[in-house]
């Protein structure tokens, strides 16, 4: 389980940072940018992926080329539902975001997940519901990027899963594959905005996506190593990070950057436990 409280702290620190961030002038953008060099360098150093002799053309590029552009483009909108919407709320559409993986295993590859599934899946829609601040001004815009989290995430991980499928190639060189072309994207972002939108170039930007990029792949790390001390007991992997991340997220958003939780929101918080719950042991 300590590879399981490591991955959780560097998941919700991932949201501090971000936070911390915009607070100090770094534009959402920039920041993510700099996240993508360090996954490339700590995929090479930590997880050493082997070469392969698969032909470039059997590569299933089109999953590669589907998560680059999705990475960067949801890992913007996540520090957009963070200013907008904090990170309790943040934390919560992601780790919710689960539930898509199960409702396109139902729904489109009529796959039999049972009742307590889909009871799980209807318990975590409603705690999304409950979580977004309906009457607060610019709800709207917030309302937007948490389902753009929430629908995000549960596809790249829909894609992810189907890279794992992908026996051809291992999975640590998949990876490596996904992030430099997700580097490439980002800074295809980067060049637009500054070429374009004129915005400048700031070194506290790179230092502080160097920082974020070490966390966020922390939360990786961690997250692969926890499921391989305990591959027996995935359900508690599972269990013990989405509900960590979530409780955790609720302890520093409210905790240290005051964010407000009307009753509804505090619905949301105990319902998404309790999804997770279900999905994981009924």
């Amino acid at each position: 389980m300590f590879y399981v409280l490591l991955s959780v702290i560097c998941s919700v620190t991932v949201s501090v940072i971000i936070k911390l961030a915009k607070k100090n002038g770094v534009q959402h953008l920039h920041l993510i940018v700099w996240n993508y060099p360090i996954a490339v360098l700590a995929t090479l150093l930590c997880l050493k992926p082997s070469t392969v002799v698969v032909p470039p053309t059997a590569l299933p590029w089109g999953l590669y080329l589907l998560l680059a552009v999705l990475l960067p483009s949801i890992f913007l909108c996540i520090a957009y539902a963070i200013q907008h919407n904090g990170i309790v709320k943040t934390e919560i559409a992601q780790r919710l975001s689960l539930f898509i993986p199960l409702m396109a295993a139902f729904f489109i590859f009529q796959e039999r997940i049972g009742v307590s599934k889909l009871m799980g899946i209807v318990v975590g829609i409603a705690a999304i519901l409950c979580s977004i601040g309906w009457k607060k001004e610019g709800a709207k815009k917030g309302w937007l990027y948490v389902l753009a989290v929430f629908l995000g995430m549960g596809i790249i991980d829909i894609l992810f899963k189907k890279v794992a499928m992908f026996r051809a190639v291992p999975y640590t060189y998949s990876m490596l594959l996904i992030f430099l072309l997700a580097m490439f994207m980002a800074f295809v972002f980067l060049t637009y905005r500054v070429s374009i939108k004129k915005e400048r170039l700031q070194f506290k930007s790179i230092v502080w996506g160097i920082v974020l990029g070490l966390f966020n792949f922390g939360n990786i790390l961690f997250y692969m190593k926890a499921h391989q001390e305990l591959s027996e007991s995935p359900s508690i992997v599972f269990t013990g990070m989405n509900i960590g991340v979530i409780l955790l997220g609720a302890i520093v958003g409210v905790g240290f950057f005051s964010e407000r939780l009307t009753f509804l929101n505090k619905i949301g918080l105990l319902l998404a436990v309790v999804s997770v719950l279900i999905i994981a042991f009924l």
